[in-house]
């Protein structure tokens, strides 16, 4: 199936960012990359805006996609264990387009939506802490259980967040067997965090 005019713009746009960062997405660059003419883009984004969200929107489900692969499933068919295991190891390989979307769009709440459906799904999010609460020492002891594996898992996930933040900026590139290594840490440590049985 040929892909529409509308996605061949959206991966011009992609490698434009990926290329030359968010600052030098204009229509002249994306219409350049694209092959096509300025009202051409203009006809299916009507501002740069647009262009851009439509950009988040893109990049967001194409990372979505690669995590499927990545864990041979959809977020709904997997356990939380399988898809944090996805998250961590794709985290390995991090696009500079990404990256660089992602930081842009934490200034824009519309934006940042893309992205936040995406990380809900595969990954541990920030836990909520309960008031404190008088109860029965035995509710008491669950409550915290149950916490501190909410606050581990979500650690885990700082970790994984940190390994693709590294691996971005870095100018070296960590040794693939370190790199393995720390990655199989960070899904132990996820998968270590226990919550008490019913």
């Amino acid at each position: 199936m040929r892909p529409s005019k509308r996605h061949e713009i959206l991966d011009a746009a992609t490698r434009v960012v990926q290329r030359e960062g968010v600052t030098t997405l204009t229509y002249e660059s994306v219409a350049a990359e694209a092959g096509m003419t300025k009202g051409g883009l203009l006809y299916h984004f009507p501002s740069r805006e647009e262009l851009l969200l439509g950009l988040h929107r893109h990049v967001a489900q194409n990372w979505e996609l690669a995590l499927e692969a990545q864990a041979g499933g959809t977020a709904q068919e997997l356990s939380r264990d399988e898809r944090f295991r996805a998250f961590v190891r794709l985290s390995q390989n991090p696009e500079r387009a990404e990256l660089l979307l992602m930081l842009e769009a934490s200034e824009d709440p519309v934006a940042n939506a893309a992205w936040d459906e995406i990380f809900a799904r595969w990954a541990p999010q920030p836990p909520e802490v309960p008031e404190p609460a008088v109860t029965g020492d035995t509710e008491k002891a669950d409550g915290d259980a149950a916490e501190s594996a909410a606050v581990q898992r979500f650690i885990a996930r700082l970790a994984a967040d940190g390994l693709w933040f590294y691996e971005a900026l870095s100018t070296e590139r960590l040794d693939p067997r370190l790199r393995e290594r720390v990655t199989e840490e960070i899904i132990a440590l996820a998968q270590s965090a226990q919550v008490p049985a019913e």
